[in-house]
């Protein structure tokens, strides 16, 4: 194990020193009962957005899919793998959970090499492709005038979270949950430098910074 990052062996250990004995016996019910998780959290893979670490979950508690920027692609039955679609569908009709969060945050990659439009990483150009999903076809995102480029990325982290909301709700299994009041949809953004976190206001349609505003 000479090439194992030798800090992530450092972490287990830790893990099973100190916080392992205090839930070993919630790691055995998870084992044999299974996960039973009342929310799902869709976030990005950004290393500084851990939703387990910003919400303070312990195991079992949380079925998180992350991908870059966060985003949810529209309802395709197409025949293609589909990640974040597989994930959805097991969370909501085998899991049953209650909630999904998309959580959006500061400073995202994706979200920033999108509006910078930079060259392909790659011939490929993974990254390119999966951010496209991000606008409807003819739809036009720009910086305004006299908005500064700072909140312009800001506008467009937090637009990420409304689109992936929008595209939930074209899973058939999605919007027939929600409509009954059995599933309901939540959008959060989080800020690195500061820690904080602002949740959606639904009907405001504004973002509204915890422990300020609710």
């Amino acid at each position: 194990m000479t090439s194992f990052p030798p800090h992530l062996l450092e972490g287990y250990r830790t893990f099973t020193s100190q916080r392992l004995p205090t839930e070993q016996t919630r790691y055995r019910e998870l084992s044999e009962r299974g996960q039973f998780p009342a929310v799902m959290v869709i976030g990005c893979c950004d290393s500084r957005v851990s939703p387990e670490v910003i919400f303070d979950a312990g195991p079992g508690e949380l079925f998180v899919m992350r991908n870059i920027a966060n985003l949810v692609p529209v309802y395709q039955p197409d025949g293609g793998a589909h990640g974040v679609s597989a994930a959805l569908e097991y969370a909501v009709s085998v899991l049953r959970v209650k909630h999904i969060v998309v959580l959006g945050h500061a400073q995202c990659g994706g979200i920033r090499a999108f509006i910078d439009d930079i060259e392909p990483l790659s011939p490929g150009d993974f990254i390119g492709k999966w951010m496209a999903m991000f606008i409807k076809p003819g739809e036009q995102i720009e910086q305004r005038d006299h908005e500064s480029m700072q909140d312009f990325t800001t506008r467009i982290e937090k637009a990420a979270v409304f689109r992936s909301l929008e595209n939930l709700m074209t899973f058939p299994f999605v919007e027939s949950l929600v409509e009954r009041g059995e599933l309901r949809l939540h959008g959060a953004y989080f800020g690195v430098a500061e820690g904080s976190l602002s949740v959606l206001d639904q009907q405001a349609k504004e973002f509204r910074r915890v422990g300020e505003s609710t």
